[in-house]
């Protein structure tokens, strides 16, 4: 009897960065910070703490590239859904603050991982750096969506109203129950209608 073959497939480089980086948001989000570590991400990965050394420097690396993909998830979402909103300058504006009030942002996952990111935004100057980066277009762009609404003073809004999205994600997050998704959503709603 002859054994019959199995092809091998070899993964792309990018398939496997990404595997590693999803494995890593993954761990944060199960683990927090204390436990995540190069064995909890490979096993996670199914794969060898050597490959992970051969597509990032080390675990700083894989952290901050997983940050950075992160974000860049967060800004497709909200620019889609933007996108989805239509022409209308206001609809374009509560599109973008509310899209953070549901899924996927909603996913209670995601909460270790940026808690996470943010703890070691404080200390770690590549993490500090992809946070302002971060903020700022996300501030710069709801700028944008408030200057379109002829918001007077767009900038300072923009940051009191990142921080008002940011503090009702945060605690949506901590206690889905305590005030629910739409009285976020209301909630902002009604801070657009009193402030443009």
């Amino acid at each position: 009897m002859t054994a019959v073959r199995q092809a091998f497939t070899r993964e792309s480089a990018d398939a496997r960065r990404t595997g590693l980086i999803e494995a890593t948001a993954a761990v944060l989000a199960e683990h927090g910070l204390a436990g995540t570590n190069v064995r909890a991400i490979c096993a996670k990965a199914g794969v060898s703490p050597g490959l992970l050394r051969h597509y990032f420097g080390g675990i700083d690396d894989l952290v901050a590239a997983t940050y950075q993909a992160t974000s860049d998830r967060m800004d497709a979402i909200f620019a889609a859904a933007v996108e989805g909103a239509g022409a209308d300058p206001r609809a374009r504006l509560l599109a973008y603050l509310t899209a953070s009030f549901r899924p996927p942002v909603t996913d209670p996952k995601l909460l270790g991982a940026w808690t996470a990111f943010w703890a070691l935004s404080r200390n770690d100057a590549r993490m500090a750096a992809i946070h302002a980066e971060s903020y700022a277009g996300y501030r710069e762009r709801l700028g944008g969506l408030l200057t379109a609404c002829d918001a007077l003073d767009a900038e300072r809004l923009a940051i009191m109203l990142t921080a008002m999205v940011d503090g009702l994600w945060l605690e949506l997050s901590l206690d889905a129950e305590s005030f629910g998704a739409e009285a976020a959503v209301e909630m902002i709603e009604r801070a657009v209608g009193a402030l443009v």
